[in-house]
């Protein structure tokens, strides 16, 4: 068989490897060719391949004594809930095969006998990119019977939304309904997950010693060490770096603010790539930590412990817990704290808390609803949950900012009853001066890369900040001398106060590097219009760029722009494709496969 007519259906790879197969065997020459081809010979007749590419993703036909680890992570939380289990599953001996569920060839499930699943929800209780495929498997006819596998499914989710963990429950049902064995019931962790998830490698490891038993393997053990070194700055050890500029670039009259933040990664060594996210951590505002402990009559200098760490409840608050994003089990506890009939009957109406947790901050629950008991220090900590760091997409590339990285960050901001409201790292960066200390990490997002072949068409459908990646896409492509074939929509409130990065997306489109820019600023006529708008005011020539093999883009707001956005690009699929609505469906659907249509939403 040559690699023109090889697919994932005929090899143990998945379609993705398939395709990184083919493009690294195109670039080489016949001498090239034979020297890979006695190297993997050679490796694989010593071991090593299996053990290395079981630990980096690549699906491997698993032996009696092996775990299956998957992951299915938007964020980064399950990849590394999934990392550290395979570290731990291979100390015990035990031979590993971790991949994104995203590399998995799912055809390989039968085979299976014992998987470990980690997956979080996205969305209104949707599967994450790299889950969608398995999910959509599981739940079709092709999915077959699976007697003999035993699993168990750790699920990720944010209990303030309402389908929460429902893509772990969804795998946990149907992994039932096929007859396969359930080795301890769902786990479903909220935000703060680290102690449930630690807690789940112990009992699923434990869980798995009958069925596999024990087999070391020393060469295992550290390809999994290795594989698992990304970077030496992750979530748990982020890199301090520097502010360098947090500069307002909406005008002075705009309702918003939003900033352009450079920051310096000095000899760090941190590398991301276009459509990648920075995840950010952030001191909450010692203003509103004041008012908190004001509003409880509590001492700033009372010592307190959080794990073995000693500090001040005031230092606690600003380092260590969340005030600006409430949940709903803290509605709850507020609500019995507070013997508040009114806060009472709301928090046992999940869509009522739901409203109210989009309105309110910590402090409001102070300020509304006092506490009719003395609460000490230990007992407001204990409700309040870790300070988690915030993601953002990146507003640069490497091949142009070098040893920086850059933010968009609209600063989110509201007044309630006479006080001041921020969002926690939106008023963190919005009021960092030169030299700020900032604590970092670079979130990998494989679901939102540029084209392979960099002479591909692409169509960039950013809003707002949501522009942010598209500047990264467009210095990326700059770097690597294409030019044109390139679309990009965007929209804002006011041409004149709101066009971000105006200079930039001008001096491309004269330089010839941006084809084209349509506009969408909804304010600046009786009638508001918005970039869905824009799209189906162009849809004939979208429509022939789609036919062309453009990669289409979406970042922003998933709650009303994504979803208005895919709206209109189904209209435009019926009127100039000539499709039906369900067929509409079904192409975009087929792009979304192919990794055409990608987004980044939030």
């Amino acid at each position: 068989m040559s690699l023109t007519e090889l697919s994932s259906l005929a090899s143990p790879l998945s379609q993705p490897q398939v395709e990184k197969l083919k493009q690294l065997t195109a670039e080489l020459n016949p001498v090239q060719l034979a020297w890979v081809s006695g190297y993997l010979a050679a490796t694989a007749n010593a071991g090593l391949v299996p053990n290395a590419s079981a630990v980096t993703g690549v699906a491997q036909t698993t032996g009696a004594q092996s775990v299956t680890i998957l992951y299915g992570s938007q964020t980064g939380n399950g990849r590394g809930i999934a990392k550290a289990l395979a570290e731990k599953a291979t100390a015990q001996g035990y031979s590993v095969n971790l991949a994104s569920m995203g590399e998995y060839n799912v055809r390989q499930l039968k085979q299976e006998s014992v998987l470990l699943l980690v997956v979080s929800t996205h969305g209104e209780g949707e599967a994450p990119d790299d889950a969608i495929e398995l999910h959509k498997f599981l739940a079709s006819k092709r999915a077959p019977q699976l007697a003999d596998l035993h699993y168990s499914v750790l699920a990720l989710g944010d209990s303030s939304y309402e389908f929460f963990c429902q893509t772990g429950k969804d795998f946990d049902s149907r992994l039932q309904a096929l007859g396969a064995k359930s080795l301890l019931p769902l786990v479903e962790c909220d935000v703060d997950y680290e102690a449930a998830a630690g807690q789940w490698h112990a009992d699923v490891l434990a869980a798995v010693k009958p069925l596999l038993g024990s087999q070391v393997i020393s060469a295992q053990a550290n390809s999994v060490t290795s594989a698992t070194a990304e970077s030496e700055f992750t979530k748990q050890n982020p890199y301090s770096a520097e502010v360098l500029i947090s500069q307002k670039i909406t005008g002075r009259d705009s309702d918003r603010d939003v900033r352009h933040v450079e920051i310096d990664l000095g000899e760090s060594g941190l590398s991301y790539q276009a459509g990648d996210a920075l995840g950010v951590w952030f001191n909450n505002s010692e203003v509103l930590v004041d008012e908190i402990l004001n509003g409880l009559s509590l001492s700033a200098d009372t010592q307190v412990t959080l794990g073995e760490q000693s500090l001040s409840l005031k230092q606690a608050l600003i380092e260590k817990k969340e005030l600006t994003q409430l949940y709903p089990g803290l509605v709850k506890a507020w609500a019995e704290l507070s013997e508040n009939a009114e806060l009472l009957t709301l928090s046992e109406d999940k869509e009522l808390v739901r409203q109210f947790i989009l309105r309110h901050q910590f402090a409001d629950l102070v300020a509304q609803y006092p506490v009719n008991e003395s609460l000490d220090a230990d007992k407001l900590l204990s409700v309040l949950r870790p300070l988690t760091p915030r993601l953002y997409s990146i507003a640069s590339s490497q091949s142009e900012v070098d040893t920086e990285v850059h933010l968009t960050v609209a600063l989110v901001e509201d007044e309630r009853n006479g006080y001041a409201r921020f969002g926690g790292a939106s008023q963190f960066l919005a009021q960092a001066q030169e030299g700020t200390e900032v604590k970092i990490y670079v979130e990998p997002n494989k679901n939102f890369r540029l084209p392979e072949d960099a002479e591909t068409p692409v169509i960039m459908i950013g809003p707002g900040t949501g522009v942010a990646p598209f500047r990264a896409f467009m210095q990326e492509r700059v770097a690597q001398g294409i030019k044109g074939n390139s679309w990009l929509f965007f929209g804002n409130p006011h041409f004149e106060q709101d066009f971000l990065y105006q200079t930039e997306w001008q001096q491309y489109l004269k330089n010839g590097d941006l084809s084209r820019i349509d506009v969408a600023f909804s304010r600046d006529q009786d009638h508001k219009i918005y970039v869905q708008h824009r799209l189906k005011e162009q849809g004939q020539a979208l429509w022939q760029w789609l036919q062309n093999g453009a990669h289409l883009y979406i970042c922003g707001d998933a709650e009303r722009m994504a979803k208005d956005v895919h709206q209109a690009l189904l209209e435009v699929a019926v009127e100039f494709g000539g499709m039906t609505l369900e067929a509409a469906e079904e192409y975009f659907e087929t792009l979304r496969s192919n990794k055409r249509y990608q987004k980044d939403v939030y």
